[in-house]
């Protein structure tokens, strides 16, 4: 014989997986502390700036492409 189980409750856990899935993708993009993403925007422009000072002339927005 097959198992009974209840609707209501198999909806309700249905739903409960689904919230607990959006909210671990959420933390992922957005669960990083004010002092991690500067860091990171910072480590960024350095690495811009050691990059753009090795140039022998300064590039025009044409070169760039």
């Amino acid at each position: 014989m097959a198992e009974i189980i209840n609707l209501r409750q198999a909806r309700k856990a249905k739903v409960r997986a689904e919230h607990s899935a959006k909210g671990d993708a959420n933390r992922v993009a957005f669960g990083r502390t004010k002092l991690e993403k500067l860091a990171t925007e910072k480590a960024k422009n350095q690495t811009k700036t050691r990059l753009d000072g090795h140039f022998l002339t300064k590039a025009t927005d044409h070169e760039l492409d």
